[in-house]
């Protein structure tokens, strides 16, 4: 029986299955379905979890070269709010772009999306693999 880090067998499935360059969707609550990508819906209440608490818990197991968030997240949340989801990444290298334009044309290239009850505007991150 596990007793410590990832618990959810669906989500340790996933990343098991996570190889070099593979893409992995962590979303907000609002994120559109998307029916061609395995999605695992952990919500439970708004803002439990939240994309960083499920940030954290991946990072140790996880090894990612780089990760995409929209543009607008900076634009409509307090600096301080960028400023953890940025201490949570550490060294990882991340990119901001045009949410319509270029972050959800990455969506489909995903092999996996975790949905969380987040409510933060333009939460969500899309993680690859190193």
């Amino acid at each position: 029986m596990l007793k410590s880090g990832i618990l959810n067998p669906s989500i340790l499935s996933l990343i098991a299955r996570v190889r070099h360059t593979n893409i992995l969707v962590i979303a907000d609550r609002g994120f559109p379905f998307w029916p061609q990508i395995e999605t695992i819906d952990i919500s439970l209440v708004d803002g439990i979890p939240t994309v960083n608490q499920v940030l954290e818990a991946l990072l140790p197991a996880v090894d990612l070269g780089k990760a995409y968030m929209a543009q607008q997240f900076k634009e409509v949340n307090p600096a301080e709010v960028v400023a953890e989801r940025q201490r949570i990444l550490g060294g990882i290298d991340l990119t901001f772009e045009d949410h319509e334009a270029a972050f959800k044309k990455r969506v489909p290239g995903a092999i996996g999306l975790i949905r969380t009850s987040d409510t933060t505007h333009y939460s969500n991150i899309i993680l690859v693999s190193a």
